[in-house]
């Protein structure tokens, strides 16, 4: 990942203090994840979607505190949008908050808007404060599709959302098929995670990629 994404000294250091190896080992997913992981890394430096969003996403550096809403969420993260973008990653770029989607005659709003440089794609996040619901699915690909229409480039691909939620329904995002989707769904974390938890996973996450370099 390091070199793929490119990082300097300072980065990769950045990236080990917020754990993105343990978070990597502990998200829903870890055996797909090392596998894609390590393919990527087998092959052309390709990145992909699944590569370049992450789960979760650690926003310890916003400063919120028990109680917040979605409007102050979204004022921490243009007031951090320096640190948002490194825990993003590499290759983001912000475009626009609060974006304007007239469908209907009725007035739509997206919190953020990103560009990807290395996916060539519109990055559109929705911000929620509370668990993942089923029928954010719904609005997200309506922004998308409202996106596709007006704002892709002929060169660019199909926009992608996140949809950033504090905890995760993981059975309504599996039945709902959304990695067979544009739409992404990562939870975030405004603090560290527990380090019993990350040595509990590690060891799952070194065992696949043994594996996988095994079978090469």
């Amino acid at each position: 990942m390091c070199r793929v994404e490119r990082w300097n000294v300072r980065t990769l250091r950045k990236k080990i203090q917020s754990m993105l190896f343990e978070r990597t080992a502990i998200s829903q997913k870890p055996e797909e994840l090392a596998k894609l992981e390590i393919q990527a890394l087998q092959k052309e430096d390709q990145l992909t979607p699944d590569l370049v969003f992450q789960n979760p996403y650690v926003l310890d550096f916003l400063g919120l505190k028990n109680r917040y809403q979605e409007k102050d969420l979204e004022e921490a993260i243009l007031n951090k949008v320096e640190q948002f973008l490194l825990e993003l990653g590499r290759g983001f770029t912000f475009v626009e908050r609060q974006k304007r989607m007239i469908i209907d005659g009725e007035d739509y709003k997206l919190d953020l808007l990103f560009y990807h440089r290395k996916l060539k794609r519109l990055v559109a996040i929705d911000l929620k404060i509370g668990k993942f619901r089923a029928e954010y699915k719904g609005q997200m690909e309506l922004y998308l599709r409202w996106l596709e229409k007006n704002e892709t480039e002929a060169e660019e691909g199909k926009p992608i959302g996140l949809i950033l939620c504090a905890e995760g329904n993981y059975e309504q995002i599996e039945l709902l098929q959304l990695d067979e989707t544009n739409v992404k769904v990562a939870q975030y974390i405004t603090e560290y995670l527990p380090k019993d938890l990350l040595r509990k996973k590690l060891h799952q996450f070194l065992e696949v990629s043994k594996k996988q370099f095994g079978n090469r």
